[in-house]
């Protein structure tokens, strides 16, 4: 007989509303142009995504000069782009369309804004992530100044700054990580200015929420994503700070665990924002094969986000 194991089920979970809009960006384009169509980075953070992608005509390249056909449209990544890229493009006449999630080019213009009105900017990212590289390519260089952790606010030098001192976040943090950082922030500079409507998206927020909900009552917790999505490996963090210390990506590739799985009575599991539904189903199914599986679905929002595609696949 096979033993009996519960699955609590993180809802929301896989797709935001950027992630969705990103990928039909590129489905409208090869629907428009032919094939092939280039995108420059992967698209979003998934490999099951960019090899599908792949199979329908899309080129992927890390920059514009390793497009060999010079005719073929141009998708920049959902993660944003520098601004001497869409520049680049239109110095080569490239056709490009940029499919930049909606929430992080607010985090652009904010930081163009207050650039303008005169504010040191501080940010609170990853160093070499994609969306960080995008947002501090807003600017003119050292415009913004990059902060990881507690300790790097810590050791920020207060003359280095201008008396108007502001902060913007990556999309895609931890929320009580930023919290802490912010705190620090405001200790040491009272008078900095933060956005009027927090950057940590609404995604990443709820898919922490309801992950933080499950994982008291876990033994296991695995989080489908891939090794360069900065959601999904938030999300495992996330799970081992609110209880559950066996909390793994399941990124592909990755054999599951079944030794540790057998050992288990709870199992939680969610996907990070660029992950597909059919990689939790796949999951679950691997699991069924060997227990018998009880599953309880835990929902903490109802997302109704929806972005408008650019006009010019309108």
């Amino acid at each position: 007989m096979k033993s009996e194991i519960k699955i609590f089920l993180a809802a929301p979970r896989g797709f935001c509303a950027g992630v969705e809009r990103a990928i039909e960006i590129v489905n409208q384009a090869i629907k428009k142009y032919g094939t092939p169509v280039y995108v420059r980075h992967e698209i979003v953070h998934n490999k099951h995504v960019v090899e599908t992608l792949k199979s329908k005509g899309a080129i992927f390249v890390e920059e514009l000069s390793e497009i060999e056909d010079k005719t073929r449209p141009v998708i920049f990544s959902a993660h944003g782009v520098p601004k001497k890229v869409p520049e680049e493009a239109k110095l080569n006449n490239l056709t490009f369309v940029d499919a930049t999630c909606p929430l992080v080019s607010k985090v652009h213009r904010e930081s163009e804004q207050n650039f303008r009105k005169g504010y040191d900017i501080i940010l609170i990212g990853h160093k070499n992530h994609p969306e960080v590289v995008g947002t501090m390519g807003q600017l003119p260089e050292k415009a913004i100044t990059l902060v990881e952790t507690v300790g790097d606010v810590k050791n920020l030098k207060k003359e280095k700054f201008k008396k108007n001192l502001s902060y913007i976040t990556q999309t895609t943090l931890s929320l009580d990580d930023t919290t802490e950082i912010i705190g620090e922030l405001k200790k040491k500079f009272p008078m900095i200015k933060g956005p009027v409507k927090e950057d940590i998206c609404y995604a990443t927020t709820n898919r922490q929420l309801a992950v933080k909900k499950i994982a008291p009552n876990c033994d296991m917790f695995f989080i489908i994503g891939s090794r360069n999505s900065s959601n999904s490996l938030r999300l495992v963090e996330v799970a081992k700070k609110a209880g559950c210390q066996k909390s793994e990506l399941i990124h592909h590739g990755k054999e599951l665990p079944f030794d540790k799985i057998e050992k288990c009575k709870t199992i939680g599991i969610s996907s990070g924002a660029s992950a597909p539904e059919i990689l939790v189903n796949e999951l679950m199914k691997k699991i069924k094969a060997k227990f018998e599986i009880k599953i309880e679905e835990v929902k903490v929002a109802e997302e109704k986000v929806v972005f408008k595609l650019p006009k010019e696949l309108n």
